[in-house]
């Protein structure tokens, strides 16, 4: 009983919702990195960023417009399909 409630609390099995933390928690490290994100000096670094951005100016506007376009390509059909194929049936 006890088993199943924490099971049903983590959403899984312990180890299998470790697992995938770790694995997520990783994977958002290196985007963090990428930013050039420290995680020893969190709001120095979140700082940095922001004044990265800022000193871009427009250009910011431009490179974020040109990377949501790409990506939007190809989010915005495949998450069109699978609400379209999950779509409840009419009776």
């Amino acid at each position: 009983m006890a088993n199943e409630q924490i099971n049903r609390f983590l959403g899984g099995s312990p180890l299998a919702v470790i697992g995938k933390l770790i694995l997520v928690s990783v994977l958002i490290g290196v985007v963090l990195s990428v930013l050039g994100l420290d995680p020893w000096n969190i709001v120095s670094s979140v700082e940095r960023l922001i004044r990265a951005i800022w000193n871009m100016g427009f250009d910011a506007i431009v490179w974020l417009w040109k990377y949501f376009l790409l990506g939007a390509v190809l989010v915005i059909p495949i998450w069109l399909i699978v609400r379209l194929v999950n779509a409840p049936k009419g009776r």
